[in-house]
């Protein structure tokens, strides 16, 4: 539909419409910094949308039944900026509108969850918003399976733009919402035809709606600047019993006499004439961040839309029995169960009695078979990888269009698209996601485990064979430098624990963070057990601690990870046994050491031995433990990996990469001198 059509046939819808687009033009140009072009075509959706269709009450923007709003095209920031401005968010004041993308501001250039009442995301690498999305809409049906539609019952809209569709995660993504016919999700597709280099068709032929089609989604289209033909495609989208995709047909930049349909509208301000005319076209003669009092007060309405829907629902929350209102507010708030520090006491009791030596990946098992059961609001799965990472309980039942009360997902061969699902289950609310592959799948996963961590999502990475021990599979599948990697993101506990004990006490630690992801590194080969007296005390959460002290006088320290505490404790036997007193520490999580007083990382790490660390790893990251903390660089060493494995068995490949009790013991030898 043309502007002037639009205008004199819907002048109400017009002039709500413009608001966000003049917003947009000015923040942008205000910023000298920014996309204009994408929140200028979208706005007649976006507007429909939230008058006609979407679930929310702004002055509850927290409510737990409201509908999920993600803008996955996130360089559009100033689209939900403006809708959040308007509707009546009170955080989102005309002044954080003024300040878009200045220092301490909420308005990020990209949405940023937290910054802001109603961003429910952060997105802006394009495609995660989308993926997120069907995490959130899988929350969604499990919740509702739980509670019933009385307490939840609400969708996830999306708006999705061709660089979402491009991007490899949208197939992993579009995949497992139409195999599992997640029917309250709506993505509304941006369909512009342009990117920053130019037109979308220099670089892709895809035919988008195909693509969805086959992939089990309900394929609709509309006039994306028609408001009625929007309401009416919006509306056949919530009767769909499968997922459902909108092809909007729109013009970035609509309006703007030069870049209307141009790459010159995608990323950078119009300039104060190009802004200048397009409000001429607009038939808008207020100035900068000008929104006239009648426009407010209906954008105002449409923000308290909700209300009346919100208090129903609070009525029918209000008639749950003490108990259930209760525990539906531990699940949304994130706590942990009472029962889950007792259940962690009694696995490490048993630990220590039967001392057994198993992989550490089937210790994670062993402590999941007994949290699901009192945590009923955990969510597992695996990228096809069940069987190998030991992530299902017998206890959870399939997650599928037919049981949405079970717990367990079959994510498929889709890393990437499973991290990002579990960041939208846990940003949901409700639930607590874990999902597991192999640690050097982590390559596929780490564009959504990154924003776990930027958003503070309390999911945790199952992440199995982790080390040159996984054997035959060969370099291809033995991680070195993963650990590495993932040390290196900050706000994410890394956790590689030794043994039953430890990986109770990691688990425990992920299972009662709220803040923090976690990654638990576990091993395929079989460990015994290093800790042999039971501890009240959850000693992982130290991050680093004395595992056997030195029986002679302390000469060296020997500190290791995982799989190779074994190697460390047989060194020690061996340096002992010569008269040189060795302590080992066990470093499960160099995370929480770090975060530890100096005076306790000076007490397990004291000045004057010599310091050997020895981890089936590279050596990045070791030197601040070597000689940081008051160690010396001539006084200290590494015994590890420096560069790709082997296909072989396990033991043969730490023997031949010479990661072995003997080695650490020759290494102390000579820096002892």
């Amino acid at each position: 539909m043309d502007i002037a059509t639009l205008r004199s046939s819907h002048p109400d819808h017009w002039r709500k419409a413009c608001a966000l687009r003049v917003l947009a033009m000015d923040a942008v140009q205000a910023a000298n910094s920014g996309h204009p072009g994408m929140p200028m075509g979208m706005a007649d959706v976006a507007t429909v949308l939230f008058e006609r269709h979407l679930k929310f009450d702004a002055s509850c923007p927290d409510w737990a039944d409201r509908d999920r709003f993600v803008l996955s095209a996130g360089h559009g920031s100033m689209l939900l900026y403006g809708l959040l401005h308007l509707t009546g968010h009170a955080d989102m004041t005309l002044d954080q509108i003024r300040a878009f993308r200045q220092w301490g501001a909420i308005t990020a250039g990209h949405p940023e969850y937290g910054h802001a009442s109603g961003v429910e995301t952060t997105t802006g690498p394009l495609g995660q918003g989308l993926a997120t999305a069907v995490g959130m809409a899988m929350a969604e049906e499990s919740m509702r399976a739980r509670w019933g539609a009385k307490i939840v019952d609400h969708r996830t809209w999306v708006i999705a733009g061709d660089g979402c569709l491009m991007e490899g995660i949208s197939h992993e993504a579009i995949g497992l919402a139409g195999m599992q016919r997640l029917s309250r999700l709506i993505v509304l597709w941006d369909n512009n035809g342009i990117s920053i280099d130019g037109k979308v068709s220099l670089s892709d032929i895809t035919d988008q709606r195909a693509r969805f089609a086959a992939a089990g989604w309900t394929v609709l289209s509309c006039d994306g600047h028609d408001p009625d033909d929007i309401d009416r495609a919006l509306t056949a989208a919530r009767a769909s019993d499968r997922p459902v995709l909108v092809d909007c047909q729109t013009h970035i930049g609509y309006g703007s006499p030069k870049k209307q349909d141009t790459a010159g509208a995608h990323g950078s301000p119009l300039g104060p004439d190009e802004i200048a005319a397009t409000r001429a076209i607009y038939g808008w003669d207020h100035g900068p961040f000008e929104i006239p009092e009648d426009l407010r007060a209906a954008w105002a309405a449409i923000g308290a839309r909700g209300a009346a829907e919100r208090a129903a629902w609070e009525g029918r929350l209000a008639a749950l029995s003490e108990a259930k209102r209760a525990e539906l507010a531990r699940q949304l708030s994130g706590a942990a169960p009472r029962k889950l520090a007792a259940t962690i006491r009694a696995i490490k009791k048993t630990a220590v009695e039967t001392a057994p030596k198993i992989a550490t990946r089937r210790a994670s098992e062993i402590v999941l078979e007994a949290v699901n059961p009192v945590m009923p609001e955990t969510i597992g799965g695996s990228a096809d990888l069940t069987g190998s990472n030991n992530t299902r309980t017998k206890d959870m039942g399939i997650f599928a269009p037919e049981n949405r009360a079970g717990r367990y997902v079959h994510y498929g061969i889709r890393e990437h698209g499973m991290a990002a699902a579990m960041n939208g289950l846990a940003l949901h609310g409700g639930v607590r996601a874990y999902g597991g592959t192999f640690l050097v799948f982590a390559d596929y996963a780490r564009g959504g485990m990154r924003l776990s961590s930027l958003m503070g999502l309390p999911v945790t990475y199952v992440l199995t064979h982790d080390s040159i021990g996984l054997g035959e599979d060969g370099p291809t599948h033995q991680p070195v430098e993963h650990l590495a990697m993932l040390r290196a993101t900050p706000n994410l506990h890394v956790f590689r624990p030794a043994d039953l004990t430890e990986t109770a006490e990691a688990w425990e630690l992920a299972l009662t963070a709220t803040r923090t992801p976690a990654v638990l590194a576990l091993s395929r080969q079989n460990l015994p057990s290093v800790r042999t007296t039971f501890s009240g005390q959850n000693l992982t959460a130290r991050g680093g601690y004395v595992l056997a002290e030195a029986g002679a006088k302390r000469q060296a320290i020997l500190l290791a990870t995982g799989s190779e505490v074994e190697i460390a404790l047989a060194a020690r036997a061996m340096l002992e046994a010569e008269g040189i007193g060795t302590r080992v520490v066990s470093m499960p999580c160099w995370e929480l050491f770090e975060d530890q007083p100096p005076e306790y990382r000076r007490k397990v790490l004291p000045p004057g031995s010599v310091r050997v660390a020895v981890e089936a790893g590279i050596r990045f990251g070791w030197d601040r433990w070597l000689f940081g903390e008051g160690g010396r660089r001539e006084k200290s060493g590494f015994v590890g990996m420096h560069g790709f494995g082997a296909s072989a068995p396990a033991d043969r490949l730490y023997k031949e990469f010479g990661i072995t009790a003997e080695a650490v013991a020759d290494k102390v030898r000579a820096l002892l001198g």
